[in-house]
């Protein structure tokens, strides 16, 4: 591990989660855990050898862990308790990003299960009046299920249930909406999204 050589907290942060891809892959494993091959896919663009060597130095950091899977012999990576507390610090810098996203992916690579951490993150700082709702979230071609209580938004697999109310957008607006940055008018005089069922629940959820 290279050390800054300073007795302060942000530096020694750094020194385990600061470099090239480490942030990422505990972001990956936020939404779960996940074998080694699922984190290669959810990394479009690294390495396999860099990948074995990030995941070795988390593990070794205390941040990540091998466990079986289920009852078989696969491994799979997971947080650790102290890793899982990197929520916070991602979720703070998901909401700092808003004005890097405005222009919209280009030709950079989108999983929409990055959503999954992404829009609860935008929302959960904006939104304080939160009707109980469960909302679709329609990506190109990928469904999703936004739950809202009064605790919070979670954002999971559609699981077949009945919708409240169903937004389908690209990413793109769905995170504007999502931080504030596109309000649900301008997004639909854009024609860049499509409403289906009770509009009034979608401002409301989306504070928009």
């Amino acid at each position: 591990m290279r050390s800054y050589g300073q007795y302060c907290g942000l530096a020694r942060s750094l020194e385990v989660v600061g470099d090239r891809w480490n942030l990422l892959i505990v972001r990956q494993l936020l939404l779960a855990p996940a074998r080694y091959r699922d984190l290669l896919d959810g990394l479009p663009g690294i390495a396999t050898n860099l990948l074995a060597d990030r995941l070795r130095d988390l593990e070794s950091s205390g941040v990540i862990e091998r466990r079986l899977a289920g009852e078989g012999s696969v491994v799979e990576y997971a947080l650790t308790p102290w890793g899982a507390q990197l929520r916070e610090p991602i979720e703070s810098l998901i909401r700092w990003s808003t004005p890097l996203m405005i222009p919209g992916p280009g030709a950079d690579a989108f999983r929409p299960e990055w959503l999954a951490l992404a829009v609860p993150a935008l929302l959960t700082t904006r939104v304080e009046h939160r009707p109980a709702a469960t909302v679709g979230l329609d990506i190109g071609g990928s469904s999703f299920q936004l739950r809202v209580s009064e605790s919070g938004f979670e954002i999971a697999p559609h699981d077949g249930r009945e919708f409240d109310a169903t937004v389908r957008a690209d990413p793109a607006y769905i995170l504007g909406l999502a931080a504030g940055a596109l309000t649900l008018s301008d997004a639909r005089a854009l024609g860049a999204v499509e409403i289906v069922g009770d509009e009034a629940l979608i401002r409301a959820v989306f504070a928009a």
